[in-house]
């Protein structure tokens, strides 16, 4: 599951929303690290209808313009379900070797800074 889709989902858990609001809701929820562009926003909602994990729940006309409001699906709760465990999972898995870094470091208490660009361009 993307990122994207990761955060649409997130952002239907609890009521549905029109495109919007869902645009809105991911960029809080990600805490600005996720701003989706209206054409990215439904490229994800075609994918994720697709898919069946949202479905669009109604239309309303506001101020002269169409919106359409969409809903998680139980297959979108389930999907988002199990992949914010397996997130949870590869974090605290993170968690534990960057204990045992640590811990393989204590005689100087100091953690390794780094040196270089990695593969992915972090530091190594």
């Amino acid at each position: 599951m993307t990122q994207a889709a990761f955060f649409v989902l997130t952002a239907l858990a609890d009521q549905p929303r029109h495109g919007y609001g869902i645009l809105h809701e991911v960029e809080e929820l990600s805490e600005g690290q996720v701003q989706l562009r209206v054409g990215t926003l439904y490229g994800v909602l075609d994918r994720l209808t697709a898919d069946g994990l949202i479905v669009l729940d109604r239309e309303e006309v506001q101020q002269g313009r169409l919106r359409r409001y969409y809903r998680i699906t139980n297959e979108g709760v389930t999907a988002l379900d199990a992949e914010a465990e397996q997130m949870a999972a590869g974090a605290r898995a993170a968690k534990r070797r960057i204990a045992e870094g640590s811990r393989a470091d204590a005689p100087t208490g100091a953690v390794r800074p780094p040196t270089a660009p990695g593969l992915a361009g972090g530091y190594a």
